[in-house]
């Protein structure tokens, strides 16, 4: 697929005149996963920021199914485009299932409504959180929360989903079971941008790879054309190896530790 659901043009952000972000241009394009990886502090969740609308702009803009936000009522933004933030914090003591129902807001006055009860029970199966439906909010574990924040966005069932660190919470099982989810939904013709640590996730799982750098994307295209040791190692600050596996052949992206 080739249509565009989100557009940054010219996007700059600055902050205590510091620029956080540098006319970045990046499109959110359906049936693909893209992931922005980079070092601490290279930009990647002010992008999500920008590209979700929680982030002022000190220039360029960004548009969403070829309006720009500000065009858009709070509503209409859900129905189009769901968040999952870094940190998942919640003032009462709402149950899982409470909290992954909250995803269905935005069509709580549409037609779509009819699919809450199945969204819902499916979001909460493949994000594997049935198991403890009914327990509070803030007596699970920070793993278990982010896989109930997951399940909530995933419930909300838009277009474009905008993810920032899902797997950091994670173990092992639950990061590759997010990434395969995130593969899926691009399958089935969603968009997905997703910020990430895991280089290897990011070789793995997505179409497109977004390097950022200090504020500026320095590269953007599929992972075995911009994920490369020389690059990396210059970005990173730190030596990079990329291998193909000996077996299948993936791409591997390994800190070099010879």
């Amino acid at each position: 697929m080739s249509n565009v659901t989100m557009r940054a043009a010219g996007v700059t952000v600055v902050r205590r005149g510091r620029t956080v972000l540098a006319d970045i241009d990046f499109d959110v394009m359906a049936g693909e996963v893209v992931a922005l990886v980079g070092p601490n502090g290279a930009g990647k969740s002010t992008l999500l920021a920008a590209l979700s609308g929680e982030q002022s702009l000190a220039g360029g803009v960004v548009e969403l199914d070829g309006k720009r936000l500000g065009g858009w009522s709070t509503v209409e933004m859900a129905q189009r485009r769901a968040v999952l933030p870094q940190s998942h914090t919640v003032g009462f003591s709402f149950t899982t299932r409470q909290i992954v129902q909250m995803g269905r807001s935005p069509w709580l006055r549409t037609p779509r409504r009819s699919e809450d009860e199945a969204r819902v029970s499916d979001a909460m199966a493949v994000s594997d959180v049935t198991g403890f439906a009914d327990r509070p909010f803030l007596s699970l574990s920070g793993g278990e929360r982010a896989r109930v924040a997951l399940a909530r966005v995933l419930a909300q069932a838009t277009p474009t989903l905008l993810l920032d660190e899902p797997t950091a919470a994670l173990d092992l099982a639950h990061q590759e079971t997010v990434m395969r989810v995130a593969r899926e939904r691009a399958v089935a013709g969603d968009a997905v941008v997703v910020v990430l640590h895991d280089l290897g996730l990011a070789a793995a799982y997505a179409d497109r790879v977004a390097i950022l750098e200090d504020g500026r994307k320095v590269a953007d295209g599929p992972p075995r054309k911009v994920l490369t040791a020389e690059l990396l190692t210059r970005v990173y600050g730190h030596p990079v190896e990329v291998l193909a596996h000996p077996t299948s052949g993936a791409q591997l992206v390994l800190p070099d530790r010879s």
